[in-house]
């Protein structure tokens, strides 16, 4: 068993452990280092994008994802975890957008967005050309308040 999931006394908070923390790297550094140019390029824009939209500085979320803002959420059993509020990570596959709403409350924006895939929090879109950018900038931007008025701090 993980070392994280000891028991607790009734009522008491614990923190959930997560392998993927905060503060793990530089992200210009991180940036600097991919090595496909316009993924490079593409993630720069989210950079960019996703600081205006939040008002937060880029941080690195273990070894490859950049977020911004945070969220703070408590488990039924008292596990207490905290979490980027958005973000991405420049995979080789795919730009991996972080919406940590999901997506049922946004399906008109989902409709005029263009080509994506998506996961239970995931969108995943090859490259920014792919989709209108002011339609994800839209998008992120309801989410991240979604996500503040859901877990303020």
């Amino acid at each position: 068993m993980a070392g994280n999931r000891g028991k607790t006394s009734p009522g008491k908070k614990r923190a959930v452990t997560l392998k993927t923390r905060p503060g793990a790297g530089d992200p210009d550094s991180f940036l600097a280092s991919i090595e496909d140019e316009a993924k490079r390029t593409d993630s720069r824009t989210l950079v960019d994008m996703m600081k205006r939209v939040t008002g937060k500085d880029a941080v690195m979320w273990g070894s490859s994802i950049i977020g911004f803002g945070t969220y703070s959420s408590t488990y039924a059993d008292g596990r207490a975890m905290q979490w980027m509020a958005t973000g991405f990570s420049p995979r080789k596959a795919a730009l991996t957008v972080y919406i940590m709403p999901g997506f049922s409350a946004y399906e008109g924006l989902m409709s005029r967005l263009g080509g994506y895939k998506t996961g239970k929090s995931c969108l995943y879109i090859k490259r920014l050309s792919d989709i209108d950018l002011d339609v994800l900038e839209e998008l992120v931007a309801h989410a991240y308040r979604h996500m503040k008025e859901k877990y303020p701090d």
